[in-house]
């Protein structure tokens, strides 16, 4: 008994301390493989369905819109099942990551295999799509099983404002500098290796590799800290557990979590219409080399990454709406002046790529260290906390609009009269309105999602000054139960 109540006296110690250096580092390492898997998905599996399997882009864009699709209906499942597993030895969110880390990246990388189910190019173009649904629909389940719970920690590792903004500052530093690693490696990997299906084979399997380690590092090292919460969690008596849809009916009744699922969703469909029309823009309408895509994504990503912690030190001083006021604007600019560029244009085009890195950068930051004090403020109306389900509505909703973006610039390129192209052989000259229809979805459509977000942040209602409020209420509703 003895040991046992000292072993929960040090919990409750480490779960005093502001979070160490460590911690935040293996935190920061759980977003690795989501995010150098999804870097590599949202940039470039487009056009490897067009351009290396040879699937017309119509139906290169229904594939990802299914996958994506059910990414999203199984995000609010999985949430709801975190919030009720129970593990002494790894908690509520941990088994789901240690046991999903394999089977993740397995099914990340047989997404980049092109199967040779007939030898004629037409017969084999149904065989392969269904090959890549099927495929994509698991690989994305298994994503959701990673990182839902993963995003689900930030909460359970403090519960301190300005902290939070720190420990996303550590994840995103990881997620960004991922995607920069993961360019660098396509980099290299397509100067070394002519074929383009051994190109995206060999890039698979090394992003693969690394997305594992990555996760397990998160598993083992934020443990120690996750048990601490679940240990004086168990101490507090909550009220019974509500049916799962009552749970939706109150989790939508929170005006707060509605904004930020809003500003998440219009900050996150510009960021990935762009990236999966980018490689598209550089190539037919700039004029460069395939091997140039990788490089202007970098200046994107390394931006983004530079700007993560002067971002953080700001909102601590001038607030997050205002953070994400002037990152936006900026990515605005960017965005609408990428429609009229022309070839010849390269140090501009770089240019307005830094000034949209700039952007990303609070696209990653500020939505998501919004989400923890809707959490709390949830906590202090009904007495439970449901991370999971927050977090698995919030990225719901934000991947059906995703869905709903990808398979309308997959269409609208077809349409335009795209022409896809098969392993092996020279890309085609692209028509004026495929043209046309890629600088719309590199500049227009983003701009007018960025300006929705703007306005939803705008009238954001959780300021600094209410999240004290919320949580000194919290605490004295803790400490009228632990008397």
């Amino acid at each position: 008994m003895k040991d046992s109540a000292a072993d929960g006296g040090a919990k409750r110690d480490i779960l005093s301390e502001k979070l160490d250096l460590k911690t935040k580092l293996a935190y920061g390492a759980g977003d690795l493989g989501p995010a150098i898997t999804a870097n590599i998905s949202v940039f470039f599996l487009l056009v490897f369905f067009t351009n290396v399997a040879g699937i017309p882009a119509g139906l290169a864009g229904s594939i990802l819109m299914i996958g994506k699709i059910w990414d999203g209906i199984n995000d609010p499942f999985v949430g709801f099942l975190t919030d009720k597993t129970k593990s002494r030895r790894w908690g509520r969110r941990l088994p789901w990551m240690f046991y999903g880390a394999i089977p993740f990246g397995i099914f990340f990388f047989l997404q980049w295999i092109v199967p040779q189910f007939s030898a004629n190019q037409s017969e084999n173009i149904w065989p392969l799509f269904w090959y890549y649904v099927v495929i994509g629909v698991i690989s994305q389940a298994f994503y959701t099983v990673v990182n839902l719970p993963y995003t689900a920690m930030t909460p359970e590792l403090t519960q301190d404002y300005d902290e939070r903004t720190s420990l996303n500052s550590y994840r995103f530093t990881f997620s960004i500098g991922g995607s920069i690693l993961s360019l660098i490696l396509t980099q290299i990997v397509f100067s070394l290796i002519a074929d383009r299906k051994q190109q995206y084979l060999v890039l698979a399997a090394v992003c693969t590799v690394i997305s594992i380690l990555g996760l397990y590092w998160c598993v083992f090292g934020v443990r120690d800290r996750i048990l601490a919460f679940e240990a004086k969690r168990s101490q507090t008596e909550e009220p019974a557990s509500l049916p799962f849809f009552e749970q939706l009916k109150i989790v939508f009744s929170n005006r707060p979590f509605l904004f930020v699922i809003g500003i998440y969703l219009c900050s996150w469909l510009g960021v990935q219409v762009t990236a999966s029309i980018i490689p598209y823009f550089v190539v037919n309408c700039m004029g460069l080399k395939e091997s140039d895509v990788p490089t202007v994504m970098i200046a994107v990503q390394g931006t983004a990454l530079l700007m993560l912690f002067v971002w953080g030190a700001l909102s601590k001083k001038i607030g997050k709406k205002v953070v994400y006021f002037l990152g936006m604007s900026l990515w605005i600019i960017a965005a609408a002046g990428l429609f009229f560029l022309q070839p010849g244009q390269i140090v501009l085009m770089y240019v307005m790529a830094v000034m949209a890195g700039i952007g990303v950068s609070t696209a990653y930051l500020i939505p998501w260290s919004m989400i923890p004090d809707v959490i709390e403020l949830d906590e202090l109306q009904t007495g439970q906390r449901r991370e999971g389900i927050f977090y698995g509505f919030m990225v719901l909703l934000q991947k059906f609009g995703l869905a709903l973006g990808l398979f309308l610039v997959g269409n609208a390129l077809q349409v335009s009269g795209f022409k896809e192209s098969v392993a092996g052989s020279p890309l085609p000259i692209q028509p004026e309105s495929a043209l046309f229809a890629i600088r719309v979805a590199v500049g227009p459509i983003p701009t007018v999602c960025l300006i929705f977000g703007l306005v939803l942040t705008y009238f954001y209602p959780i300021t600094r000054e209410m999240h004290a409020e919320i949580m000194l209420k919290l605490k004295e509703r803790q400490e009228m139960r632990g008397s």
